[in-house]
């Protein structure tokens, strides 16, 4: 049977993140600027919006495993495309906050989804698939990023028009190219295998791997998002203008292009899946060991640079290396938990890091998170040297 061809994977994922893309940035300006609505109240949307986001991938896995996935993405990217349609006409206070969660439950869902099917693809090595899935992810974020200022200046309306459209494209290359994801599945499951994997478990040195990966997103994530919420003030803080924090992601973007053409190239040589996260853990860790020591513009490009280097090597590999733990019964499931769990700490990150802030200061919560994420760093080395050879290795 004809298998689904990466190349179209790949286009969805762009597809799906650009149009995100342009209503997530937009959200808290929106709301509080143009809606009226107070910061603690806009808070509260975007937590619900990130809650909506980690119900969406469980569901979307878990289904993944027992339905059609071709059915399930044609489902996901018409709820996303619904939500987006309705915004063009009702974009008021609180019908906004409403679609904005309906938005964030299918984009959890799409990405899972999309990760679930490409776990089906053997034609390549997992790391190059999803290595591509997470740059393209990345792409779509620029270039949705990038327009969204531009846009939203002339019609908001004319933001949620154009994500629209974005997502009417993308259901159209599900329904002409993604059919065959269901003819692998089927293959791959049948309905004994389906029924017969809910009273089977995962080995036990699997499971204990994979909640230190889940437990070890959630806390990374948390992390990260400091820079996504709380850098952008403490640089302004310093006096180095907003525009170049936003130079920052600039670079982020530029190097992940050059750091996946340097994997996607390592990956055929070298398999070590571990190493490759330890490193990128590491260079996590060490991005917020520079900036507790950052009080100029060149030191805050440093910590990009290593953190840039750290989250390109780490968050395709973790999925590549959850795929190699599960067996194909239950792929779909432990994809979903990836996305969960890191949807989880984008969740938190902004509410805890600015606990933090307002109870100590910006330097104690960048060393609560490299603190944080050495013990990460620890306890993946020795729960996988515990249990790596005990695990069963599933292709």
């Amino acid at each position: 049977m004809e298998s689904i061809k990466l190349k179209w994977l790949v286009f969805g994922v762009l597809l799906n993140s650009i149009g995100m893309s342009f209503i997530w940035p937009l959200a808290s300006v929106y709301l509080h600027n143009h809606l009226g609505v107070s910061l603690t109240v806009v808070g509260i949307v975007l937590l619900f919006n990130s809650l909506a986001s980690v119900l969406g991938s469980y569901i979307g896995g878990y289904l993944y495993d027992r339905k059609n996935p071709y059915h399930l993405i044609i489902g996901g990217v018409i709820t996303a495309m619904v939500s987006l349609i309705a915004l063009i006409f009702f974009h008021g206070w609180p019908i906004f906050g409403g679609l904005l969660f309906l938005n964030g439950l299918a984009s959890g869902w799409n990405l899972t989804i999309v990760n679930s099917i490409g776990t089906s693809i053997t034609t390549v090595d997992s790391r190059y698939v999803f290595n591509m899935l997470y740059f393209a992810q990345n792409l779509g974020v620029v270039v949705g990023t990038s327009l969204v200022g531009f846009v939203y200046s002339i019609s908001v309306t004319l933001l949620f028009i154009i994500a629209s459209g974005l997502f009417g494209f993308f259901l159209l290359v599900v329904l002409t190219k993604y059919r065959p994801a269901a003819n692998t599945h089927r293959r791959k499951i049948g309905d004994g295998l389906k029924t017969s994997w809910q009273r089977q478990t995962l080995p036990k040195p699997n499971a204990l791997i994979l909640t230190t990966f889940f437990i070890s997103l959630l806390i990374i994530w948390t992390m990260y998002q400091q820079w996504v919420s709380n850098l952008s003030v403490y640089m302004t803080t310093l006096n180095i203008p907003l525009r170049n924090y936003s130079f920052l992601w600039t670079i982020n973007a530029g190097l992940i292009v050059i750091i996946q053409i340097f994997v996607n190239w390592l990956a055929r040589y070298y398999e070590n899946l571990i190493l490759q996260i330890l490193f990128g853990v590491l260079m996590i860790m060490l991005s917020f060991i520079v900036l507790v020591f950052a009080n100029t513009y060149l030191y805050f490009v440093i910590a990009m640079i290593v953190l840039t280097i750290g989250e390109a090597i780490t968050f395709p590999t973790i999925p590549a290396l959850v795929n190699t733990l599960t067996p194909v019964e239950a792929k779909g499931l432990y994809q979903g938990l990836v996305n969960s769990w890191s949807s989880a700490g984008r969740a938190l990150g902004p509410l805890l890091g600015g606990i933090i802030i307002e109870a100590r200061s910006y330097i104690f919560l960048f060393i609560v998170a490299a603190i944080a994420i050495f013990v990460v760093w620890l306890s993946i080395i020795l729960v996988w040297r515990a249990n790596h050879q005990q695990a069963t290795i599933y292709r």
